[in-house]
């Protein structure tokens, strides 16, 4: 590991950095994750994988002597040193050609595209893109890429920014009830150690929340599987979305789309009615 720094030349180094991992997209996982959507686990060797639950899979795994402050694994390895103690799934994009299936043995290429460094309202921002393509065998499968965004602790006397409010008007809607235990088991499944997801103490001390932030990644799947639930039968070649405010385990929210010509429309709404996330889903 590395000096952490904001030097924007230092952290520039790591564009074009690059990693290569493999897994084995094994049943067990993939069912765990449909009794954490409260569904009967049936998924059977050669069945498709459901769209980003790739996530489950492909997890860092180092020694908790190798861990940060905030349960991530410490920066300056294939991720560059950024010298802010908070990050988040800032959004991301993604190019599907075929679905993996259970059972097969793949692997995962990832690259640092770019590294910015921002001035944000509460201070200095940095915001680093990964791209990660994955192959089942010589098959290429999809193409993504990852926007993280690292950021300060909240100062004591800083004001809670208003979020945007979300549409209305929604052809489709979905009712989810966070709670501790779902975040919980989404965390292990992903082998994510992200202390905001599950150490209440930490979340609201430390890193100034109001609860446990629910996960970007699953309020995106759930996204993702309330557009093909809505739309069956239909092949989602592209998915992009943006997280714009965190959810949190306190109260029930809302998930809401629409359908426009070829893509669907979607966006999670706060209990408060606020925009929490943005995605939109191409069909093909």
């Amino acid at each position: 590991m590395v000096e952490q720094t904001l030097d924007p030349e230092n952290l520039a180094r790591w564009i074009g950095r690059q990693e290569e991992m493999r897994d084995v997209i094994e049943p067990r996982t993939a069912r765990s994750m449909q009794a954490v959507l409260d569904r009967a686990p049936s998924l059977q060797p050669g069945d498709p994988l459901p769209p980003l639950w790739h996530w489950l899979y492909f997890p860092i795994i180092v020694p908790q002597s190798e861990l940060g402050r905030d349960g991530h694994p410490k920066l300056g390895g294939f991720l560059p040193p950024v010298a802010l103690p908070r990050r988040m799934w800032a959004g991301g994009r993604l190019g599907f050609e075929r679905a993996l299936r259970i059972g097969e043995a793949a692997t995962r290429r990832s690259t640092i595209k770019g590294v910015q460094l921002k001035d944000g309202r509460s201070g200095p921002l940095c915001f680093v893109t990964v791209r990660h393509e994955v192959f089942a065998g010589d098959d290429f499968c999809f193409w993504e890429e990852h926007d993280i965004v690292y950021r300060e602790d909240p100062r004591p006397d800083a004001p809670v920014p208003m979020p945007l409010e979300a549409p209305s008007g929604e052809d489709w809607a979905r009712r989810i009830e966070p709670g501790p235990v779902m975040l919980f088991r989404y965390s292990a499944l992903t082998f994510n150690g992200h202390r905001i997801h599950y150490d209440r103490q930490y979340c609201t001390e430390v890193e100034g929340y109001p609860g446990l932030v629910f996960h970007g990644p699953l309020t995106a799947t759930l996204l993702f599987d309330l557009a093909l639930e809505r739309n069956p039968g239909c092949w989602v070649s592209g998915f992009e979305f943006r997280a714009v405010s965190p959810l949190f385990d306190l109260e029930p929210f809302t998930l809401a789309g629409c359908r426009k010509d070829d893509r669907a429309e979607l966006w999670a709404r706060t209990p408060q009615g606020g925009l929490a996330m943005t995605a939109k889903a191409e069909f093909n």
